[in-house]
């Protein structure tokens, strides 16, 4: 099966990033490298751009789909660590990151990645697949306290204390092998009426749940993007796309907190804290109408970018600068 996936908001993203020739730029969520593939046209021959992804199947069609351009390197790997894995390549400082948040359509029109709720086919979610956790083994084997954690706060689902008790029921009698399984617990914890009345899926939540917690994709979230921003030169820009609230409201906070760091009471007239700011806040965009007709995947996106100051770093993070 080919590699297929659609940018969204390609050109709103690319022109946020303020692509300058010369420049050091990193996709850290390569997939099929439509977002890399506009920056290195923008770039004309010059600087460099390195791309990051832990799944191997969009690496390689990146690989053949940019294999015209000797100013691009694929790294395989977790954009969690994506500043260590470019210190590894000898790069010390970039003018630009990019995260498109997410799974890609080639993921969830793999039946056999087991993203989508819609095809029966094995338990999976893993976005790398050389990682030993999948969904198949959190729904066997964590406690239904821990389903219970993972489906209310990953996934804001109502009925996230009895969907686990479901599962913890049906895994008693046989494990849950395919998605399909997983499906038939929802749909036996929550009532036909409720499920009727859902504006979509009544699995989506659990399954975006169970995605977060298979690819650790919110824990380290905002500590990557104080990294990122650390690692830009002065007037480098960090710009993400997020597809759901929970992202979305992490990267919004962040952002925030390094554009307005100060913590001094909020009747003390003159600052005392010291904290200055690290960025300047950019524009948020949201898809077009034609977009959204075009790629409805792209209803619930959001971008939103920040701008590296030249300023010392005073936030209490790990490798701060002063």
């Amino acid at each position: 099966m080919s590699f297929e996936h659609v940018s969204v908001m390609l050109e709103e993203t690319i022109d946020l990033l303020g692509v300058k020739p010369g420049g050091v730029y990193v996709d850290g969520t390569l997939g099929g490298g439509g977002h890399t593939g506009e920056i290195l046209r923008r770039l004309g021959g010059t600087g460099h751009v390195y791309g990051i992804d832990r799944d191997m199947e969009a690496l390689s069609a990146a690989k053949s789909r940019l294999q015209e351009y000797p100013n691009f390197t694929a790294i395989h790997g977790n954009f969690h660590d994506a500043c260590s894995l470019l210190c590894e390549q000898g790069v010390n400082g970039a003018d630009g990151f990019l995260l498109d948040l997410g799974v890609s359509s080639h993921q969830l029109d793999t039946a056999e990645r087991g993203f989508s709720y819609h095809v029966d086919a094995p338990l999976d979610m893993r976005m790398d697949q050389s990682a030993s956790l999948s969904a198949e083994t959190i729904v066997n084997t964590w406690s239904q306290s821990e389903l219970t954690h993972i489906l209310r706060d990953y996934g804001e689902e109502k009925w996230a204390a009895r969907i686990a008790s479901i599962i913890v029921e049906h895994r008693a009698k046989a494990p849950l092998r395919t998605t399909g399984d997983l499906v038939a617990c929802v749909d036996a914890a929550i009532p036909r009426a409720v499920r009727n009345k859902d504006k979509g899926h009544s699995a989506r939540r659990t399954f975006q749940a169970l995605r977060i917690a298979v690819n650790d994709e919110l824990d380290p979230l905002a500590a990557t993007l104080m990294e990122m921003t650390r690692f830009l030169q002065p007037g480098g820009r960090l710009v993400v796309i997020t597809f759901h609230s929970l992202e979305d409201r992490i990267v919004k906070q962040t952002m925030r907190t390094m554009a307005s760091p100060c913590q001094c009471p909020p009747k003390i007239p003159v600052c005392i804290c010291g904290r200055t700011p690290q960025v300047r806040l950019l524009d948020h965009v949201k898809p077009s109408t034609a977009e959204v007709e075009h790629n409805s995947r792209s209803h619930s996106a959001m971008l939103r970018g920040c701008e590296r100051l030249d300023a010392v770093w005073n936030l209490d993070m790990p490798g701060e600068r002063r």
